[in-house]
């Protein structure tokens, strides 16, 4: 389990927003100054475009920057649903390099993952910063209940990225997903999570106090981390 777990609260979105992105760019910062580059893997969804937004207008090398999907919906670039498109719009004019995982949506989701997982094997390991958001039903990245759950969770550690089938699917993106490892997300040297709303914040705090029996994505990731985590959360 994760030796500390600290909880952020704020007023609003925008407040959280500034807070998170202001950490995010000081991890940006001292892996730069550390090692010349920084790779960080963002969160999809709606909670963190407020913070992508405050991200972005941050003086930063940009250039030396590498961002990919924690998860990726296997579906065409610049669909709606696709992630790597949205945080390409932030992202990309300010000369970062935005890496899609899923380059094409083939119909074939583990094959979309081993093509992932190839992919990643090329980028600088450990991630320099993880950003999850947590769903209600307490996924985290593309990792779901259904049938790739145990891989996802108990995969060899090596293994970075995989396609996940979730059951049941989600109505608001009902398509295969490629989603990072849980030994990827958890070796990660920062790891933050940013959530809104009374139901997730519930989730998470059953999450936590299931630890490693948990059946909640988020619970065993935090059961499998030393890390601190940081958990910033807005009604």
């Amino acid at each position: 389990m994760s030796e500390e777990v600290e909880w952020w609260e704020y007023e609003d979105a925008g407040e959280m927003a500034a807070a998170v992105a202001g950490d995010i760019a000081f991890v940006i910062e001292s892996a730069i100054d550390a090692r010349g580059t920084a790779v960080i893997a963002l969160a999809g969804g709606r909670t963190p475009i407020p913070i992508y937004a405050k991200l972005a207008s941050t003086k930063l090398d940009w250039k030396r920057v590498t961002i990919i999907p924690g998860d990726e919906r296997i579906v065409p670039l610049g669909d709606p649903l696709s992630n790597v498109t949205a945080l390409a719009k932030n992202f990309l004019p300010k000369g970062a390099r935005v890496v899609p995982i899923v380059p094409t949506a083939i119909a074939d989701y583990k094959a979309a993952g081993r093509s992932a997982d190839a992919l990643m094997q090329d980028l600088h390991w450990p991630l320099d910063l993880c950003l999850l958001g947590v769903g209600a039903d307490g996924h985290a990245a593309s990792i779901f209940p259904g049938p790739d759950f145990d891989e996802a969770i108990n995969g060899p550690k090596e293994r970075r990225a995989l396609g996940v089938m979730p059951d049941p699917m989600p109505l608001d993106a009902p398509v295969p997903r490629v989603s990072l490892s849980l030994a990827a997300i958890t070796a990660a040297r920062a790891l933050l999570i940013a959530i809104r709303g009374n139901e997730k914040r519930s989730v998470m705090e059953k999450a936590i106090r299931q630890g490693t029996s948990s059946p909640y994505p988020i619970g065993r990731a935090l059961a499998g981390t030393e890390l601190p985590v940081d958990i910033h959360w807005a009604p």
